[in-house]
């Protein structure tokens, strides 16, 4: 008889198992005990501390009150049979901590990528918006748009507009203006 244990939680597990024809009474015994490793010798009926009788016409059941990280030793037979090897499995709870499982991890995961994703977003506007303000090209006032790639005879300025002969006078010692790539250079 080949028994299977899913959905295990803290607490609870579903048990299902393939239907005997050869069980000719009106249940089956679904047997488990905590701590396996205290039966000692054989699959005796008495050394199980829990017994749940579900009907022949049934071949699953749910098993709760289990504890939290334990494992268990779990035998489906017919009413009236002693468990053999065959008829038992073994599994053990999860921690109560482990509920979540996967899906939690998923979660957490896509709120993580989400928040970077966002995160580089506003660092890539921030970084575009310091940029254009400090350096901005100087606009061509006859037709209110930018003239050009950068012709010859505009020069990029920085914010505050042209910097005339008295601007670059109060520059500190060593510091020069360039004012065709809008940048500072120390000498």
């Amino acid at each position: 008889m080949t028994i299977t244990i899913q959905n295990i939680t803290a607490t609870s597990a579903i048990v299902s198992w393939p239907s005997s024809p050869g069980c000719v009474d009106t249940f089956y015994s679904v047997m488990y005990h905590p701590n396996w490793n205290s039966l000692l010798m054989g699959y005796t009926r008495k050394s199980f501390l829990q017994e749940d009788r579900v009907p022949v016409s049934q071949t699953s059941t749910s098993l709760g009150n289990l504890s939290p990280q334990t494992t268990y030793i779990l035998c489906v037979t017919c009413q009236s049979a002693n468990p053999t090897r065959e008829q038992c499995q073994v599994f053990s709870t999860l921690n109560e901590g482990t509920e979540l499982g996967e899906s939690g991890r998923d979660l957490a995961m896509g709120v993580w990528l989400a928040s970077s994703i966002l995160l580089l977003i506003i660092a890539v506007a921030l970084l575009w918006g310091c940029l254009h303000t400090m350096c901005p090209a100087k606009r061509d006032p006859e037709r209110g748009r930018q003239s050009g790639p950068n012709p010859p005879h505009l020069a990029l300025t920085p914010m505050g507009g042209n910097m005339g002969s008295e601007g670059r006078n109060s520059l500190p010692l060593g510091l020069q203006y360039n004012s065709t790539n809008c940048s500072y250079l120390y000498m």
